[in-house]
């Protein structure tokens, strides 16, 4: 689908941004800026574009009284601020103002803007690899992206940017501090943060890179069980999804069962979460939006193929765990396709369109609200999991060394008559478990449930 360029009618274009409001990192939309001021913008979308309508019946009318009180306070701030304002500046602030007063995640694009979007859809930028969102004049954390600079600096999902260089982030000036937190490779930054319930500032000095990310990330956990883990949805991520998951299926055979991990997940293209799905399902409904244009209202729906063969599935979920992968996550629940454990999810239920207003500003809107297979909407609320985890780190518990452990420790103890040579009789995977569970707790839950569900399974269907 193509936006209109300049001097074309403006159409509503369907799809569409499904993440938090993104300022430090890709926001992952799915728009391409033009290449020139005659180039059209590409946008990966599934559905045609139609014109809005406007006609005299369907619009409210303008009160005379607000466009004078609009022109008497521009008038006032031309006149009376205290540092002199050009006309552009106010102009700019007006429009900025309007559409972040509907909600957190609609807002102007200008050039610099669409250009960010570019380095978002393919993943591609200089930052330092975090997701924030505005939150009453301050700047959280949504969640760190993963092996990047923020994210081996320990910043968290829920932390608060205080500081960037020294200089406090308020509601004055938010909208410039974000900016701050991208630029050259190399180059450094100042964050001071706090982490969530707690009150100690916490410096940070980092270094911005260029951050090419792979979204997704496929191993074995164990012999017969998948881990799969999408750090964000890109353009690309549902055909990286199968790639990689059918070369580790081709390599060590059907898994018995696989964990998605879609913690601290922001987001992204509704298209790649709807690609994610249908690569884990069969049939059924995806996700349907619905808004106040025909364009707005879609339903997608599964197609035959599932990656795994109905292999059972454990989906890790926390807090982070926003907008399109929360998609997925209800997808796969609704449809009863996977057990969803962790926290409750953020809860980011809206989709954004991007409308073009000429070749080097748009408008980035909220045009919808999507709703879950079973009809129901996340928005504010989120995902509660089927099962909860608390958020823990594991320790190995103290003990002594133990002298007798088994049968086999005592003296003059009866051989097994059918004994394999060179086994270990010690070795029952205890050891790996407290590997895992020490270095990642809710993994290693989700590993023992997703064992218990497969050993559920009749013998036949078991890999």
């Amino acid at each position: 689908m193509r936006l209109s360029p300049s001097g074309a009618p403006l159409g509503l274009t369907a799809l569409l941004l499904v993440a938090p409001f993104l300022l430090a990192a890709p926001s992952l939309c799915a728009q391409n800026p033009p290449a020139s001021p005659a180039a059209p913008v590409e946008l990966p979308a599934a559905t045609s574009s139609a014109a809005v309508p406007a006609t005299a019946g369907s619009v409210d009318q303008v009160d005379l009284d607000d466009i004078r009180n609009f022109s008497r306070v521009y008038e006032v701030v031309r006149q009376a601020y205290v540092e002199k304002v050009d006309d552009k500046t106010l102009m700019k602030a007006a429009i900025t103002g309007m559409l972040s007063g509907l909600d957190p995640h609609s807002e102007y694009l200008d050039k610099e803007g669409l250009t960010q979007l570019n380095e978002d859809t393919t993943g591609q930028y200089s930052g330092l690899g975090i997701e924030v969102l505005q939150v009453d004049g301050g700047l959280r954390i949504v969640s760190p992206i993963d092996d990047t600079p923020a994210a081996r600096a320990g910043i968290k999902p829920g932390d608060s940017i205080v500081k960037i260089n020294g200089i406090v982030v308020d509601a004055q000036n938010v909208d410039g501090m974000f900016k701050e937190l991208r630029g050259k490779p190399g180059s450094k930054v100042d964050l001071t943060i706090v982490h969530q319930n707690s009150d100690k500032l916490i410096d940070l000095h980092l270094v911005r890179e260029n951050i090419a990310i792979s979204s997704v990330k496929v191993r074995e956990l164990e012999p017969g069980y998948a881990y799969v883990r999408i750090s964000q949805f890109q353009d690309d991520t549902a055909g990286d999804l199968e790639r990689k998951l059918g070369q580790l299926i081709a390599k060590n055979g059907a898994p018995k069962g696989a964990v998605l991990d879609l913690r601290n997940n922001p987001g992204g293209l509704l298209t790649a979460a709807v690609g994610v799905s249908d690569d884990f399902l069969d049939a059924g409904t995806i996700v349907t939006t619905r808004g106040r244009l025909q364009d707005a209202n879609m339903s997608f729906k599964a197609h035959p193929g599932d990656q795994l063969a109905g292999a059972p599935m454990v989906v890790l979920t926390n807090n982070g765990t926003a907008s399109a992968a929360e998609i997925v996550s209800g997808a796969l629940k609704d449809n009863h396709r996977a057990l969803i454990m962790g926290q409750r999810t953020f809860g980011k239920g809206v989709v954004q369109t991007v409308l073009p207003l000429d070749a080097d500003h748009a408008v980035k809107i909220t045009t919808a609200r999507y709703y879950t297979p079973n009809g129901t909407s996340i928005q504010a609320e989120g995902i509660k999991p089927d099962i909860a985890l608390a958020e823990l780190t594991v320790n190995p518990s103290d003990h002594g060394p133990v002298l007798i452990s088994s049968e086999a420790d005592l003296p003059n103890h009866l051989a097994n008559e059918k004994a394999q040579a060179g086994t270990d009789i010690n070795d029952d995977g205890s050891a790996a478990d407290a590997k895992l569970a020490t270095s990642d707790y809710a993994l290693s839950q989700a590993l023992n449930v997703l064992k218990g569900m497969a050993l559920r399974q009749p013998a036949a269907v078991r890999r």
